[in-house]
């Protein structure tokens, strides 16, 4: 068709088509900000909620104090492991210079009576003790820790047993939430795709039609974008039979459109010429023949043919000749390309 359009005409419909898009994008930012909300009308359900009251808050306190006492409890074992590194190393180089001291001193009287052999043994006695309230420490630590970490794997143990008793429940009523906010958008989308196929029936053509394309564009985006990924599965059977049924739906309106066009067609054919012919849009019919079609039966037609002048198919006129100068030409042009008289001055289809 847009070689029959004056070229004002043209960028007049190529304007008009980003009017379509524009009005199609604001209608679209407008739609998806609502959707978008939409969940926003059912409060926000969370794991707890199906818990009893507080024994999920206890039993999470308790293991976040586990694990903080278990890191304080660390730390302490980690000072106390090294004061045992420390004892046990006075100790065995206490140890090893009395021995040294023993085997080298020279003896004069009984070793229980030598005052610097008991000042001796007395330090190694204390280094020793030392060690071993070090050990002491050390092993107390270790007890704290096993007690916290113990105490916090009660806590994960309970707060386990408590959400996978509540998970059930949980999962069932976020199902239900979800099905609910489908609900809306259901409720929202269906109603601009209804309106949408009315205007395409009635209205695509009408001297509005940038506005009706906007919103059809819009109310596609949003059933398509807005509400089919958001479509319930349950393993997929939902999205296979809602498939089934929108193609039955959609086959359905497909096959009895095609028979009506088709009687249409047949009772447009039976017509006389000059009928079909004041039917037929100026436009439409060049347009038509621009693609190489006939403008009455939309069959293909060899129009460059120059022994052709009516249609094969249906018998409607597709060229003539000018009453003015006698040139064969479109049977549809308003005037002959020749001398530019009227086509009204006597053709002969």
């Amino acid at each position: 068709m847009s070689k029959a359009l004056r070229w004002s005409e043209k960028w007049f419909q190529r304007g008009l088509w980003l009017v379509a898009i524009v009005f199609a994008g604001f209608l679209i930012g407008l739609g998806s900000t609502i959707v978008g909300d939409l969940p926003k009308v059912e409060a926000v359900r969370t794991l707890d909620d199906f818990m009893p009251p507080g024994a999920a808050e206890s039993a999470r306190a308790t293991v976040t104090a586990g694990e903080r006492r278990a890191r304080e409890v660390g730390d302490a074992l980690e000072q106390a492991r090294l004061k045992l590194q420390v004892a046990q190393s006075d100790v065995s180089t206490q140890r090893q210079g009395f021995a040294n001291w023993i085997a080298t001193r020279r003896a004069t009287e009984r070793a229980e009576q030598d005052p610097e052999v008991i000042a001796r043994t007395k330090a190694l006695d204390d280094v020793q003790a030392r060690e071993r309230n070090a050990r002491a420490e050390v092993e107390r630590q270790q007890q704290a820790l096993l007690d916290a970490q113990q105490s916090a794997e009660r806590a994960r143990r309970q707060l386990a047993d408590l959400e996978q008793a509540a998970q059930g429940a949980y999962t069932q009523a976020l199902r239900a939430q979800e099905l609910r906010v489908f609900g809306y958008r259901l409720a929202l989308t269906l109603p601009l795709l209804g309106v949408a196929g009315w205007l395409f029936r009635r209205h695509r053509q009408s001297r509005w039609w940038p506005f009706v394309w906007g919103f059809i564009f819009f109310a596609l985006f949003a059933f398509f974008v807005e509400l089919v990924p958001y479509l319930p599965s349950y393993g997929g059977y939902v999205r296979y039979i809602v498939g089934i049924v929108l193609t039955l739906l959609v086959g359905r309106w497909a096959i009895v459109a095609l028979q009506n066009y088709l009687e249409r067609q047949r009772a447009v054919e039976a017509q006389p010429d000059v009928q079909r012919r004041a039917e037929l849009g100026y436009d439409t019919a060049l347009a038509r023949m621009a693609k190489g079609v006939c403008p009455g039966c939309e069959r293909t037609v060899d129009l460059k043919n120059p022994e052709i002048d009516f249609c094969p198919h249906c018998g409607i006129g597709l060229f003539d000749r000018c009453g003015h100068c006698s040139t064969r030409k479109n049977a549809f042009a308003r005037y002959c390309h020749a001398c530019g008289a009227g086509a009204g001055a006597g053709s002969g289809a």
